[in-house]
């Protein structure tokens, strides 16, 4: 018998692959990522934002470095913010309305998604949602979670539409939860509201919230298509009538009712052409340049409310006082009021 030597087995790892593995990523600077998020890198700016929502300090620090350093290249944009209640069709409306933009604009959509209170995680769908517009090379999508937190996502969003100003996009558009106080925090970092309304789903003028509709710079009946496209024209009627009963914007503008399809694209470009209007309209008489200043002065005092906050419950005396005030409580020794009283005071004494 005879025995053939046998093949020579290949070492368990390939060096040449090894050679192209990156252990550890590159930490990229502050300047690199002002360069590449002024250069338009979609990449860079996608990791730019994902510093600003992230809660690590040394993330936190740096995401601020990288927003003064936009700050110069920032503001030279529209933004709109848009809500109505869940299945007005908002995603639809963003999508058709976006892809008619992005033939001469560059368009950023930030969405905001609700985030559960059990398992704190979100969906963040609105890019299967937009499939269309998520593909267009003038688009930029970022779906943001709420966390439960609106005054946070507010701060979050405010960060990254300055980004998104630094990267070219003239267009923002803020997506609203479409539930509760989000407009309210929405609308103190938008130039134009929009609000969509439905029509055909049942008193639509008991329906009005009083508050959102003060917000709202216009009033747009969505998907006013086949059978529903007489009660949308009926439902315009209705609602600016109703909109006469209140007083008049600080900005002096008259807010616009209209209907459109999301669907079929039918009255998507009247709805810009009012955004038009309203954009030279308060740019005419100061009061775009005037709302931009108070909306960051809002912020000054938000920012700080939110610091004082979160420095006050990480300090290790407050947290031990409250681990001992539960205590009390249950026990039913001490009052609510009494232990806030004595915990203040016991902090002033620092």
């Amino acid at each position: 018998m005879k025995v053939n030597k046998g093949v020579e087995q290949p070492p368990v790892v390939n060096k040449k692959a090894l050679k192209k593995i990156k252990l550890k990523p590159k930490e990229i600077s502050v300047e690199e990522y002002v360069q590449g998020i002024t250069s338009g890198d979609r990449n860079i700016l996608a990791k730019a934002i994902t510093l600003i929502e992230s809660s690590l300090p040394k993330h936190r620090k740096l995401a601020q470095e990288i927003i003064e350093g936009c700050l110069p290249r920032s503001g030279n944009s529209v933004r709109i913010g848009i809500s109505g209640v869940p299945g007005v069709g908002k995603s639809t409306f963003i999508e058709t309305f976006g892809k008619m933009l992005t033939g001469a604009h560059k368009v950023a959509v930030l969405a905001i998604d609700p985030s559960s209170k059990r398992s704190k995680g979100s969906i963040l769908g609105d890019k299967t949602r937009m499939e269309r517009l998520s593909r267009d090379k003038n688009a930029f999508i970022r779906p943001s979670p709420s966390a439960g937190s609106l005054g946070g996502v507010a701060q979050k969003t405010r960060e990254t539409i300055i980004l998104c100003e630094a990267a070219g996009f003239d267009i923002i558009l803020v997506e609203t939860v479409g539930v509760g106080q989000s407009e309210t925090a929405v609308h103190s970092m938008v130039d134009f509201f929009l609000l969509l309304m439905l029509a055909g789903a049942g008193d639509e003028l008991q329906g009005i919230k009083r508050g959102i509709m003060e917000m709202s710079d216009a009033l747009i009946i969505n998907k006013a298509d086949g059978d529903n496209l007489e009660r949308a024209k009926m439902a315009k009627v209705q609602y600016a009538n109703a909109l006469h009963l209140f007083p008049p914007p600080p900005s002096g503008w008259k807010v616009r009712t209209d209907i459109c399809s999301a669907y079929t694209g039918e009255g998507i470009d009247r709805v810009w052409e009012i955004i038009q209007d309203y954009v030279a309209f308060t740019k005419k008489n100061g009061y775009f340049e005037q709302n931009r200043k108070e909306q960051e002065i809002h912020r000054l005092y938000e920012t700080i409310d939110r610091q004082l906050r979160i420095r006050f419950y990480e300090d290790p005396l407050v947290k031990e006082f409250i681990e001992q005030a539960k205590k009390d409580l249950a026990a039913n020794k001490r009052s609510v009021y009494a232990l806030v009283e004595q915990l203040f005071a016991l902090y002033a004494k620092k």
